[in-house]
């Protein structure tokens, strides 16, 4: 490795002088120097010399006096007699705006991972003021498949530029023009001006590639002659050693950012390949790894997911030797501590249109550096239906082998793309058989096309079952829509005060009629149903036409859902279903998620889940999933904890708090918010800027894409009982543990549970008084009946024929429990 660095160190200094700009043996007397006007081109080599020194590659100091003289005389010759043994790329553009480039004196030695400036001679015949554009088929990203819609989702756009479309050929270069100040993003219309190309190479050594300039469509010269080879001289990068020492000493596995003094992203996301993903201006790696980079400065950023400080340093790596990177991390948070081991229990290895190949995606080690990376002790990678035939080969019934004691990864399935998809994707987790009776190994043959079935099946092998993505989204002139034609009896387009009273309206009459004629018509109806979809709870039905936990209206009263997922979408509609279930007296589960990359891209565990295991030195799989179907969590987004939980020092997930008869209970928790959260509409810290409702989500961003973060501020700690807000307290976010408690009194059956909207929210303690069910909400129970019958009329011939009576027979059990625990519940709930 020593040798090899020796033979680094000619062409890495050369690289730190400007190792284009030197001149070759070549005559420079190719190059033709048309007359041109002297300031307006001192001008531009005025501000080509200043864009080289803020690049790092400066001309020879003579040079540079020398130009300097002739930019002071205004002498035009002369600038580009000293110039031109300098350029590498000259291009002629015509009267009939024909572009022809060739080659100029200048010797074609690159870095690899490095952008090395290049001069480029623009003779500009027909003084254009158009935009000059570089390429070369050598160019373009490494990757194929991403689609520009999860793109542009994600503000990711520029990552969708010239991907591989199927074709094999090589993809080692990188160009584009310097077109940033103090240098113009346009051509001047002087008949000579330079600029400066930046020019990239993933690999080292001596490279061919072509490159070819245009100033817009059709304007490439004929027979070639807008294209020149060039044979470039690669010098290596240098390998950075990554010494990586967790909070505790031992060796982990970091998150890192690599950005130059341009603000430019290392390793090139364009030219990334796994371990490395093209969609994350991050890296992962273990102590003792390397990272390529060229020489020059770096902004380094570094952490471990959201329990741990987010640390920057300046590292200059050298142009020779063995440089090393010390990394160490610093928790700000232990919830390991308290008992709790976290995971994300949706996560994709493949699919989601973002994988260099996406019906086949990446290997298990590339996944468990993502998830190490992150702090998490559990991921739960998912096989689903574009996917499917390559990765359900890495399932096991165990976890995988690349697991470590306190990081554990296992594969399993997310029906979704294919079976019972269309009426909602499920979550299967801890399965010891992957393959549906009758499937063979098939995602299009003998799966269920409603989710009851599959979610037996996984119950019956001791899986643990949920749905993912939840909130549903409401539709607010539909829902409105909807009521008119189930209430409006006298059929006038409009809800009278006695068809109002048996409707299940989002607020009062009196609330909703703005013009104050007694009745309701369907602008009102759809106002109050958009106004009241922002409260948690609310009784707006959802869209029902494709998004979200449909199914599980149904699934729950059939006892085969455990949980239902919150942390990537709209927060208000997934907690509001959980809230109205959980009313009726049903005991579901909260769980975290991210479903990368499908909805965030940016990092596993966005979403998580804190599962309580006790004092472990390794973490079982099988029990952690265990404890996620008990509730014996809470969900986060990591910067948000509630370390301990209890009412009459009961923790959720155990057993249900049984009181005799009305009571007052004492709740306490331990709470810790970080010192710094991210700035974005996903964590609460970015207002929504449509409605509350899309506070929470990740699909879709809301605001424009900041790398920044929000320090300390206060959070409003709520405590809940039966879905609404019975105490609260203001506590800082400061990184520290701060205790509360509370004296609550409790009439009749409830459940309890703890949040921080949108970013935390325990399991609840189920308390019991009198012995009798919980029966929170009739107007919970009614929602829930007019979302099972919605369902069906929307979506039920979604359902094979065959499988219809069965599924019909089940939502019939659903709507009548529904009506039956209404009855039950007391009026005006």
């Amino acid at each position: 490795m020593r040798a090899c660095l020796r033979k680094l160190t000619l062409p890495s200094i050369m690289w730190m002088m400007g190792l284009l700009l030197l001149p070759a043996d070549r005559a420079v007397a190719d190059l033709d120097r048309p007359a041109v006007e002297g300031q307006p081109l001192a001008a531009n080599v005025r501000r080509l010399l200043q864009a080289l020194e803020f690049l790092g590659t400066p001309l020879p100091d003579e040079t540079s006096t020398q130009l300097q003289s002739a930019i002071e005389q205004r002498d035009a010759a002369r600038l580009q007699e000293l110039l031109d043994e300098h350029v590498l790329l000259a291009v002629d553009i015509n009267p009939e705006l024909r572009v022809k480039v060739t080659r100029g004196p200048a010797r074609a030695t690159i870095q690899q991972h490095g952008f090395t400036p290049v001069l480029v001679k623009v003779i500009n015949g027909g003084t254009v003021t158009e935009r000059l554009r570089i390429g070369s088929p050598q160019a373009g990203a490494a990757f194929g498949g991403a689609s520009q819609f999860s793109l542009k989702r994600q503000q990711q756009t520029e990552l969708g530029k010239d991907q591989r479309d199927g074709e094999t050929g090589e993809r080692f270069l990188d160009v584009q023009m310097f077109a940033s100040p103090p240098m113009a993003s346009r051509l001047s219309g002087l008949e000579v001006e330079y600029a400066i190309a930046l020019v990239s190479s993933a690999e080292a050594g001596r490279r061919e590639a072509t490159i070819a300039f245009d100033i817009g469509q059709g304007t490439q010269d004929l027979g070639f002659r807008g294209e020149v080879p060039v044979l470039f001289d690669v010098a290596p990068a240098i390998p950075v050693r990554l010494q990586i020492c967790d909070f505790d000493g031992k060796s982990t596995v970091a998150r890192l950012t690599f950005r130059d003094r341009t603000g430019r992203i290392y390793p090139l996301q364009a030219k990334r390949v796994a371990p490395d993903f093209f969609f994350q201006p991050q890296i992962y790696r273990r102590d003792g790894d390397v990272v390529l980079l060229p020489p020059g400065p770096f902004d380094v950023t570094y952490s471990r997911g959201p329990e741990y400080h987010v640390r920057s340093t300046r590292f200059e790596v050298p142009s020779g030797g063995e440089p090393v990177l010390d990394v160490q991390l610093e928790r700000w948070v232990n919830p390991m501590e308290y008992g709790f081991y976290c995971g994300d229990h949706h996560i994709h290895g493949a699919g989601c249109a973002h994988y260099q190949v996406p019906t086949e995606g990446v290997t298990p080690r590339d996944m468990f550096l993502q998830v190490k990376g992150e702090g998490l002790n559990v991921g739960c990678v998912l096989t689903w239906g574009p996917c499917f035939d390559h990765q359900r080969h890495f399932f096991s019934p165990l976890a995988d082998a690349v697991s470590e004691p306190l990081t554990v990864l296992k594969y399993d399935l997310e029906i979704s793309g294919f079976g019972s998809a269309a009426m909602g994707h499920v979550c299967l987790l801890n399965l010891e058989n992957q393959t549906y009776p009758g499937s063979e190994g098939t995602s299009n043959r003998g799966w269920p096309s409603w989710t009851v079935p599959v979610m037996r099946w996984a119950k019956q092998q001791g899986g643990v079952t949920g749905y993912p993505h939840s909130d549903m989204r409401v539709d607010p002139p539909s829902a409105a829509a909807r009521l008119l034609k189930r209430f409006d009896e006298g059929d006038d387009g409009f809800l009278d005060a006695n068809e109002a009273a048996t409707a299940l309206l989002p607020g009062s009459l009196e609330a909703m009629d703005a013009d104050e004629d007694g009745r309701l018509s369907r602008q009102e109806l759809a106002v109050g149903c958009d106004r009241a979809a922002n409260d948690l709870p609310n009784v707006v039905l959802p869209g029902m036409t494709g998004a979200g936990a449909m199914e599980i209206f149904v699934s729950t009263p059939e006892g085969v859902c455990d949980f239902i997922s919150a942390m990537d979408t709209g927060r208000v509609g997934e907690w509001n279903t959980w809230y109205h279930l959980m009313n009726c007296g049903f005991p579901l589960k909260l769980s975290g998620e991210t479903d990368f990359p499908c909805m965030s891209s940016r990092r596993v565990g966005q979403g998580r889940v804190y599962v309580q295991l006790g004092d472990v030195k390794s973490i079982n799989f099988a029990d952690w999933c265990k404890g996620l179907g008990s509730g014996r969590s809470y969900v986060s987004d990591g910067y948000a904890h509630a370390l301990d939980f209890r009412v009459n020092d009961m923790a959720p997930g155990s057993e249900d708090l049984a009181l005799k008869g009305p009571e007052t209970v004492t709740v306490t928790a331990k709470v810790a918010f970080a010192p710094e959260t991210p700035e974005a509409v996903a964590h609460g810290t970015l207002d929504a800027p449509v409605a509350r409702r899309e506070v929470g989500d990740t699909r879709v961003l809301h605001a424009p894409r900041s790398e920044g973060t929000v320090a300390g501020g206060q959070r409003e700690v709520e405590l809940v009982m039966n879905g609404r807000v019975v105490a609260q307290r203001s506590v800082p976010a400061d990184g520290h543990v701060h205790d509360l408690s509370f004296e609550v009194p409790v009439e009749r059956s409830s459940w309890i549970a703890l949040r921080q909207f949108p970013q935390l929210h325990t399991n609840p303690v189920r308390v019991m008084v009198g012995g009798e069910p919980i029966r929170a909400s009739r107007r919970s129970a009614e929602w829930c009946a007019e979302s099972v019958e919605l369902l069906w009329d929307n979506r039920s011939h979604l359902i094979r024929e065959e499988e219809r009576p069965e599924a019909d027979a089940a939502y019939r059990r659903a709507v009548n429990r529904y009506r039956q625990i209404a009855d039950a519940a007391p009026e005006g709930t």
